[in-house]
C-alpha cells in the first residue's frame, strides 16, 4: 500500500513540475533521508506549532504528523491547489493554507500568533526577489523568539540571501537526496 502512495505521489509531483517548473522547484518529492535531515535538529517534545512551506506531496508533511505531539499546531501551506487538495485528504488534522507570503494572516485565521518552527521546501532560487523578500519577512514574522527556520535548496546560491534576513544561518548537505540537497537552518 505505501509503495502504491509513493508512486502515485512521484506521478502527481512530475506532473505538477511539468505544468508549472517554477512553482514545484523538482522533477521528484524530498526523499526521507532529506526529511530527516531537515528534522534532525527539533526538539518535538517542546515544538507546540510547527509550519511547513511548499509541502508538494506531503514527506515532511508526514513526517510531522508522525513525530509531534497531539498537541502541536500543524499548518501546512502549499500554492498548487491539486497537491493542496491531496494533502487536505491525507493529513485532516492539520491545517491548510495557499501562499508563503500570507503566513501571518493564515496563522491568525487558525488563531496562532508566534510559531516554534517553520520548515521550508519552497525553491527560493526560482522565486522573483520581491516575492522571494516577502516570504523571507513573513518567516521572521512569524517565528517566535528562540524558533527555528530551516529550508532546503539545490544549490548554495541561496546562502547570502538568508543571511540579509537571517543573523547566523547554518549549512549542511544531504547527499542522498536526488538531487542532493543543502540544508540552511536559522535559530531566532
Amino acid at each position: 500500500m505505501e509503495a502504491l502512495r509513493i508512486a502515485a505521489d512521484r506521478s502527481l509531483f512530475l506532473r505538477e513540475f511539468l505544468s508549472a517548473p517554477a512553482k514545484v522547484g523538482s522533477l521528484t518529492p524530498s526523499s526521507a533521508y532529506l526529511a530527516r535531515k531537515i528534522f534532525q535538529t527539533v526538539d518535538w517534545a517542546h515544538t507546540g506549532s510547527i509550519v511547513e512551506l511548499g509541502a508538494g506531496t506531503g514527506v515532511f508533511t508526514a513526517y510531522i504528523a508522525r513525530h509531534k505531539r497531539a498537541d502541536c499546531k500543524a499548518v501546512i501551506v502549499e500554492q498548487d491547489p491539486v497537491m493542496r487538495a491531496a494533502l487536505t485528504e491525507r493529513f485532516p488534522e492539520m491545517s491548510f493554507g495557499g501562499r508563503a507570503e500570507n503566513l501571518p494572516f493564515i496563522l491568525k485565521k487558525y488563531g496562532i500568533g508566534k510559531v516554534d518552527c517553520i520548515v521550508s521546501g519552497l525553491p527560493f532560487a526560482v522565486i522573483k526577489r520581491q516575492l522571494r523578500v516577502r516570504i523571507l519577512a513573513a518567516v521572521r514574522a512569524a517565528l517566535h523568539e528562540g524558533g527555528s527556520f530551516i529550508a532546503f535548496q539545490y544549490t548554495p546560491q541561496m546562502y547570502f540571501a538568508f543571511r540579509r534576513h537571517f543573523a547566523r544561518v547554518d549549512a549542511d548537505y544531504e547527499l542522498r537526496n536526488f538531487p542532493p540537497a543543502l540544508v540552511y537552518r536559522y535559530r531566532r
